[in-house]
């Protein structure tokens, strides 16, 4: 049944019960915790059952969004694909609990409520008695979500009133897993095993005066893991090593929601923040001490500022290879150099000691930027990076993008769409002509079929206006695919971007004896676990010949 006449037959008398229609729900829960899925569970069941235990109508699949918020729509996936099947004509109606499943957002409400009502699919919410294919359906509804929608500020405001009072009261608040801690009742519990790990770094970093990445690899090859089982990242060890709760202090207000509608966070930076000691050492028990922990974050300061500085000249991120060779003996990244000869310059690079003190600071051998290319083109071709697949993969992708499948169908849906509103229009027509109908209800009714088809029309206009890019799109093809290769070449050396997405570092080994001319590196990539060796043998005169080594 079209939605003329389900509203024809709801004015006689009969009950949305009566008819003949395809009918599906929609349930959802705001967070994933068992009870709310146990919840989400018995919405499923009792929707399921309510729709099937009515005759007349089918049981169409319904759509669960599971641990998602009903402030907005843009993150409930089944939602969409909900308001897509709906356009799509897969069926006649949508039973659900409340106007807070759809959304607590009263724009969304109307908005979605609305455009289902234009694919001719009306809501039933159960709970709040609204029914949108009655006459005042919309009055109600935003009655109701507006309220959904204060609600959802007061609670937001509660919770933020909460946070202040537990700041003040001294309550550990953010996640629950801080590595070295339990947290129970609000308070830090220290968990022994992980607590060494922490001590550890802070020993490393301050004391031994090991880089961040030198501790990573320390810690791996100590066989300590995080809690997903993988080796500890950058970002993880520089967090721990900054976090004021290790010398136990409380630090709490790091940041707060500025809107409960946008989600938008404000984060304070660190003078900001509530923070003093735990004198009690009950709500934030030490792991290190506090002497420690200002060491080590003085020396991450001054690190901090000199990388920094090193960014505003390009080192960082000017070079490929920058920050990603490591020095065997000290554990610290190699600088980038150049050796100027006759035939002309040559980039090399070299340890942070090296660069200071000359061999005295360090006697890990220069490695030059062509070695380190031969080694990643050889790394490419025992992956095998097979070039033309790539390019014919991408080809195959953007193809399918330009043959404008999807394009089609939706300019063949707008074509039938609009040739079923004129059907309507000329029933409408017999029903004046029949006098069924008063002059005024053809007037108003006919204005709407006609907004619908100028609404259909221009959509129908921009739909082929893409369609005729497309097909410009396929006549480019040769060209995208000469450009593809291009990229793909590394005759001239490699981008930055390619060797931050392929390599994690590569590690250069002390020099054995008087083997001077010969150099031994790992290669570790971020694809793949374990180590690439390779040795480089350097002669006079000639070029550099490097070789995997075969364990």
């Amino acid at each position: 049944m079209d939605l003329y006449d389900i509203r024809t037959a709801l004015n006689s008398g009969k009950s949305i019960y009566d008819l003949p229609l395809r009918v599906t729900y929609y349930a959802r829960v705001s967070t994933d915790k068992d009870e709310q899925l146990h919840s989400l569970a018995a919405q499923v069941r009792y929707y399921t059952e309510y729709i099937q235990r009515n005759p007349q109508w089918i049981f169409v699949e319904g759509y669960v969004d599971e641990g998602i918020s009903g402030t907005t729509v843009g993150k409930r996936e089944n939602f969409l694909r909900m308001i897509q099947d709906a356009e799509a004509g897969h069926f006649d109606f949508i039973v659900t609990k409340e106007i807070s499943r759809f959304s607590r957002n009263t724009l969304d409400s109307i908005k979605y409520t609305q455009d289902l009502l234009r694919y001719g699919v009306g809501v039933l919410f159960e709970s709040d008695n609204i029914n949108t294919l009655m006459p005042d359906a919309e009055l109600r509804l935003t009655i109701m979500s507006s309220i959904a929608q204060d609600e959802v500020r007061k609670i937001s405001e509660r919770v933020k009133f909460g946070f202040k009072r537990a700041i003040e009261n001294g309550v550990v608040l953010g996640n629950n897993k801080i590595w070295g801690y339990e947290k129970k009742d609000g308070r830090l519990v220290i968990n022994e095993e992980e607590a060494e790990v922490v001590r550890i770094i802070f020993n490393l970093y301050a004391n031994e005066r090991l880089g961040i990445r030198g501790i990573a690899q320390h810690l791996s090859s100590m066989g300590y893991k995080n809690t997903r089982g993988n080796d500890f990242s950058f970002s993880t060890i520089r967090g721990i090593l900054s976090n004021p709760k290790y010398k136990g202090y409380y630090c709490g207000r790091k940041s707060s929601k500025l809107d409960y509608r946008t989600k938008d966070i404000k984060v304070f930076d660190p003078e900001d923040w509530v923070m003093y000691k735990d004198e009690s050492g009950q709500v934030v028990p030490a792991i290190v001490s506090e002497e420690l922990w200002d060491k080590a974050n003085w020396i991450l300061e001054k690190r901090s500022a000199k990388q920094s500085a090193e960014d505003k000249t390009g080192y960082q991120n000017r070079y490929p290879y920058s920050g990603k060779i490591i020095c065997g003996i000290h554990k610290l990244p190699y600088y980038r150099s150049l050796y100027r000869y006759k035939s002309g310059n040559k980039e090399i690079w070299q340890c942070q000691e090296y660069s200071r003190k000359g061999r005295e600071g360090c006697s890990a051998p220069v490695l030059y930027t062509s070695e380190l290319d031969t080694i990643m083109r050889q790394v490419l071709e025992d992956l095998s990076l097979n070039k033309a697949d790539v390019i014919h993969d991408l080809i195959q992708l953007y193809t399918s993008i330009g043959n404008g499948s999807k394009t089609e169908e939706d300019i063949a849906k707008c074509k039938v769409n609009i040739e079923g509103i004129l059907k309507r229009k000329d029933k409408l027509l017999d029903l004046s002509i029949g006098g069924h109908i008063s002059d005024n209800e053809f007037t108003q009714r006919n204005s709407r079929f006609n907004e619908e088809i100028d609404r259909l029309r221009l959509r129908l206009d921009e739909l082929e206006q893409e369609r005729s890019k497309n097909r410009e799109m396929l006549q480019s093809i040769d060209v995208l695919r000469q450009a593809i290769t291009k990229e793909l070449d590394f005759t001239e050396g490699f981008s930055i971007g390619v060797i931050d997405t392929l390599l994690d570092h590569i590690e250069v080994h002390p020099q054995e004896g008087d083997k001077k001319n010969e150099i031994h590196v790992s290669v570790y990539l971020k694809a793949i676990s374990g180590e690439e060796r390779f040795t480089i043998q350097r002669g006079r005169g000639r070029t550099s010949v490097c070789t995997r080594q075969y364990t």
